[in-house]
């Protein structure tokens, strides 16, 4: 790092066996429009060329302040704790090495907090993506409130936040394999922080149908039942006694929807209900995308063109539609 140099952001990027995928991540961050950042990529001991590949993208860029950090593995959690425990920034900003963020996030998110003192949190839509050429699909959010925060995740965890935040918190909680970015969030919630909602997709997250991210899913109730319990103070007794019930000798039990308070059962089922329609708007999306293709290949064979024209896709916005 230059001596002296004092970033406006710290984009941290934990990287786990995720080498492929790092040069895109760091390209979207060389690429902002927004310039005084820093960017420390965390290897969380893997086992692949992620400290080669990171070192290769160093040298490529110069005139711009990035740094790797090397730890045993620890989990997402760890390496973002430690990335940002490293890093100079007033602003934070978390980024996997398998997504990416749109030119103006930057520019955009720190606008928000330079603007207010008072927003801690600066987030924004989101557009999936996936390794193949299916065009990207935005999935817009709705607008911060503190109330739905402790229903659902209504929030990415790629969003900036000042560090005061992080610092209040604790950290992300290191124990917490998924769930951990609501969990900070409620935390900052807990602590009176307040945030604003962009409603453009400015964060693009890959689409593996993998991950951590399926994980949680799959958990969603027991993850509740644990962040109700490290919060008890902003979840009614009720609430209180099926989370510790769930995390004691009975989870399985309560974990039944005839035991689960209809408070938490309905906002899990709205949940579900969501990522269900997403994830089937996303295959019907496929789909139709790889017909035109087949359609345009076959005319441009039959018109002897030397390649077919291209379409734009009209999925991408109806899905956008759909789930708003």
């Amino acid at each position: 790092m230059p001596h002296g140099f004092d970033p406006v952001v710290s984009v941290v990027i934990p990287c786990h066996d995720y080498a492929r995928y790092l040069p895109d991540a760091v390209s979207s961050v060389v690429a902002q429009t927004f310039r005084d950042w820093e960017l420390v990529i965390v290897d969380d001991g893997s086992t692949d060329d992620t400290a080669e590949v990171a070192k290769g993208l160093i040298a490529r860029h110069p005139d711009r302040c990035i740094r790797l950090l090397q730890q045993a593995n620890a989990g997402v959690s760890a390496a973002r704790n430690t990335g940002i425990e490293a890093a100079a920034g007033r602003y934070i900003l978390p980024l996997d090495a398998d997504d990416v963020i749109a030119p103006t996030m930057l520019e955009k998110t720190v606008a928000v907090l330079d603007g207010d003192p008072g927003i801690a949190i600066a987030s924004t839509d989101v557009f999936t993506f996936t390794d193949d050429d299916l065009p990207p699909q935005a999935m817009p959010l709705p607008a911060y409130s503190r109330e739905l925060m402790l229903q659902r995740l209504i929030m990415f965890y790629c969003s900036l936040y000042r560090r005061e935040a992080w610092q209040a918190v604790g950290g992300y909680d290191e124990s917490m394999r998924a769930g951990e970015d609501w969990d900070f969030w409620i935390g900052c919630v807990e602590h009176g922080f307040d945030a604003h909602h962009i409603h453009e997709p400015l964060f693009g997250a890959r689409n593996k149908d993998t991950g951590l991210h399926l994980e949680a899913a799959e958990n969603d109730l027991a993850i509740r039942a644990r962040i109700v319990v490290k919060h008890p103070g902003l979840y009614k007794p009720i609430t209180r006694g099926w989370a510790h019930a769930v995390l004691g000798q009975d989870a399985e039990a309560c974990l039944r929807d005839e035991n689960v308070p209809d408070d938490i059962l309905t906002r899990a089922a709205e949940m579900d209900q969501f990522l269900g329609a997403v994830m089937a708007l996303q295959r019907t999306t496929r789909v139709q995308y790889y017909h035109i293709r087949r359609l345009e290949k076959a005319l441009a064979a039959h018109t002897g063109t030397t390649a077919p024209p291209t379409l734009e896709s009209a999925p991408a916005a109806a899905t956008a539609a759909a789930v708003h």
